[in-house]
């Protein structure tokens, strides 16, 4: 049935699956074909009964064949090729996050949220999932704590000290990426119909969240150097909000810090006023020093501080961190495990090991490097193309610049879409408010296809 090569690179197993799913794309072995038992099949390739077996249990959890009790293995009925749906065209929202997530997606996230995979710690991923795999012990086979990995929250214990941000250990919760800590903080703090603030423009995803949620969103417009104070004193009187979420070092999406004074202001308007404050801070790191959070400041007796590693690290581990009141983390707790029991504890140990490895920090220094020199080409090459930043950011992911007046920014994003290239629209970002912004990431704009695309729609325009 099978000709096997004993000296060729792949394995005789992999050799007995591939030419069995060649057959069957090639309709030699049909739907329902019994196949040769497997001693029968070792017999005729002369090979053991185990590499027999190998190769069936692989080609049954692939879907190639079925083991039927008792009568041996079956080619399965293969799955009846359909006409895709006739393409989106319409650009909003969910289309681009969903082509954006897919990994057939455009081939230009200009308005992506991450960065490129070479320029992520994929070396450093390596090396600690080989470092687990040696390990002894059973962590690779159990649920983890409740509040996450001991070990990882002593180490952000002490990382976050050096910022000023005093807590404990058990005042840190772990959970999937700073996502789900934004999605325990909202269930924690907001009831459906009551006010809640964010920056505008802000995370398009925690706006959608707190629509979906039901919460009454009011947005706090933001500045070259933080939420704007005076208006968030202004709103907060008139609008009785319950907590205030806000990104601090390098927004999302402007790409602006919170300053020391702004924040400052920002804790004295929460103490008048009586809310909370959600610091939602997963860029901290692409800043070499990182300005004082809102949190070192009240001794996260008003703030929950939220942190990830997606960011910096790789996206795949989703490890993030949540730290509040022992209350407060009490209780987050108890959400966190009522949906999700347990974080993943092999993402948490290679997060350890990563942080502690000794070459974090220098993959660190090259991405804040390589973020700066990005950030400066595009701005200076959109500014040349018309484009008016709002900000000229000197690291992190984001820059948020507005149209040129004679570009339709309703039908750019749609436009772009046909070229491969995905913009994000700043509608996306807003509460109410229209805008000719948009979002852009300075790792991926940094391209000679995105910048010959907007000059010939310039020129089409002019």
């Amino acid at each position: 049935m099978l000709q096997l090569d004993p000296s060729a690179t792949a394995s005789l197993t992999e050799q007995i699956v591939t030419g069995i799913q060649h057959r069957i794309e090639r309709g030699t072995l049909a739907e329902g074909t019994r196949l040769p038992s497997v001693r029968g099949l070792a017999q005729s390739c002369s090979v053991s009964p185990f590499t027999v077996a190998e190769a069936f249990n692989r080609l049954v959890a692939a879907g190639w064949i079925e083991a039927r009790r008792a009568r041996g293995y079956f080619v399965a009925p293969r799955p009846v090729a359909t006409t895709p749906a006739p393409a989106r065209t319409e650009v909003d929202e969910a289309w681009v996050l969903q082509r954006m997530y897919e990994n057939d997606g455009l081939s230009l996230p200009a308005g992506g949220g991450w960065l490129p995979p070479d320029w992520l710690y994929e070396e450093g991923v390596r090396a600690a999932l080989r470092h687990l795999a040696k390990a002894e012990g059973s962590s690779l086979v159990r649920y983890g704590h409740p509040q996450g990995l001991p070990a990882l929250r002593t180490h952000l214990q002490w990382r976050l000290a050096m910022r000023g941000i005093e807590s404990t250990a058990d005042q840190i919760v772990l959970t999937h990426g700073a996502s789900q800590g934004l999605d325990i903080a909202m269930r924690l703090l907001v009831k459906p119909g009551q006010t809640v603030l964010i920056d505008e423009p802000g995370y398009s995803t925690l706006l959608a969240s707190l629509s979906l949620y039901g919460a009454k969103v009011v947005g706090v417009p933001r500045t070259a150097n933080g939420p704007d104070v005076i208006a968030l004193e202004r709103i907060a009187a008139a609008h009785k909000p319950v907590v205030f979420f806000t990104n601090s070092a390098l927004h999302n999406p402007t790409g602006t810090t919170t300053s020391a004074a702004v924040a400052h202001q920002i804790l004295r308007v929460a103490e008048r006023h009586d809310f909370r404050i959600v610091e939602d801070d997963p860029f901290a790191d692409l800043l070499n020093p990182a300005p004082p959070a809102i949190a070192s400041l009240d001794g996260l007796q008003r703030t929950i501080y939220l942190g990830s590693f997606s960011k910096t690290m790789s996206p795949a581990l989703r490890v993030g961190y949540f730290l509040a009141d022992g209350d407060t983390v009490r209780r987050a707790t108890q959400l966190k495990m009522a949906s999700n029991l347990t974080g993943s504890e092999i993402a948490e140990a290679a997060t350890l090991h990563m942080l502690t490895d000794g070459h974090h920090r220098t993959h660190l220094d090259r991405l804040r490097e390589k973020l700066g020199e990005a950030q400066s080409r595009v701005c200076t090459r959109l500014a040349e193309l018309g484009w008016t930043p709002f900000h000229r950011p000197t690291g992190g992911l984001f820059l948020w610049a507005e149209a040129p007046a004679e570009l339709d920014a309703d039908q750019l994003a749609t436009a772009a879409a046909t070229a491969g290239i995905a913009l994000a629209p700043g509608r996306f970002y807003m509460v109410n408010e229209r805008t000719r912004h948009f979002r852009f990431n300075a790792a991926w704009a940094d391209d000679s296809r995105l910048y010959g695309w907007l000059a010939a729609q310039r020129d089409a325009a002019g």
